[in-house]
């Protein structure tokens, strides 16, 4: 058994991680200031303190093995907007978590990053060699993590992982989507099922891809955990491992529509709106990396599947509310 601190533990993928770790045996420290998060998302079993990521050196000490980092701001619109809210949020407090470990001799990072950092590829699948140009906020200060993280590892001996994800999806048990704001496209499509929405709008259906929309690469939420398992084991004192996950193909966003049609069986009236600028046609991962560094293997690929999860999840937490 290993002792683990994740900072962003009661969000969607920081629970569901958190929840991995906990059934693989280890012990798990949760460190989330419930902006985004919610506590009922920490899995039974981990211990819960409520804080910021700043506060991560009244935490941690040497009885910890390695930290998990998801804590982020994440709304690339807010990020725009306010761009000062995620470079002090994400860069900053991610320079403190590293100072912090440092102090207090904790040389082991899994770093929750994203396909953000990319930019508008300019080849398809992307690799992690390929040219990063984020066009937002967002990703600009978690690329400047990643920058961050590599000098740590080169002047300190940190070992740390970097996994880059395409969009997240589904749910584990009860932790599932549940941003406020919702930005994302099955939870979203998911409301028009439910009447939450009058119908879901579809940015554009003239891009060069078989149905004329734009695709994306899906990736299940515990797919996502295991790699993170995967990666704290691959950790290298000195080196900065940097990894894409995805499925390595995509799903247009009529797919991911008739996928939510076909498993909640109601009509989704979507409606068609202008491209929104900056959107690429494709955004595709190559995790060839992940798979043969880290032995990961995607196994929850199918698209109704993944959608399936994500609208008992919906239900469940309707029948809560």
């Amino acid at each position: 058994m290993k002792k683990y601190l994740v900072t962003g533990g009661a969000g969607y993928v920081g629970g569901v991680v958190a929840a991995h770790l906990i059934e693989a045996g280890h012990q798990v420290v949760v460190l989330d200031d419930l902006s985004t998060g919610f506590a009922e998302s920490v899995p039974a079993g981990a211990q819960f303190v409520r804080g910021r990521i700043q506060d991560a050196a009244d935490v941690l000490d040497a009885s910890f093995d390695g930290v998990l980092h998801f804590a982020a701001s994440s709304q690339v619109g807010e990020s725009v907007a306010d761009p000062e809210k995620y470079w002090r949020n994400n860069a900053a407090g991610s320079l403190e978590l590293l100072s912090a470990m440092r102090k207090a001799d904790v040389r082991r990072l899994v770093f929750s990053s994203t396909a953000a950092v990319y930019g508008e590829p300019e080849q398809v699948p992307i690799p992690e060699t390929a040219r990063t140009a984020p066009t937002n906020p967002y990703g600009a200060t978690k690329l400047a993590v990643d920058h961050m993280i590599t000098s740590e590892a080169n002047a300190h001996g940190l070992a740390a992982v970097s996994l880059r994800y395409f969009n997240v999806a589904g749910a584990y048990g009860v932790q599932g989507e549940r941003h406020d704001p919702e930005s994302h496209l099955i939870p979203l499509v998911i409301q028009a099922a439910l009447g939450k929405r009058p119908h879901i709008a579809v940015y554009g259906e003239d891009y060069p891809t078989p149905d004329g929309t734009c695709i994306r690469d899906y990736i299940h939420v515990a797919d996502l955990a295991e790699a993170h398992l995967l990666a704290l084991d691959a950790a290298t004192p000195g080196e900065h491992l940097i990894c894409n996950l995805g499925n390595g193909e995509g799903f247009s966003v009529r797919q991911v529509i008739d996928a939510v049609r076909r498993v909640t069986g109601r009509d989704i009236p979507a409606v068609t709106a202008e491209r929104r600028p900056g959107d690429p046609a494709v955004l595709v991962a190559s995790a060839e990396r992940a798979r043969t560094v880290l032995g990961w293997q995607p196994r929850r690929t199918d698209l109704d599947a993944i959608v399936a999860d994500a609208w008992n999840f919906t239900l469940s937490l309707n029948e809560q509310q």
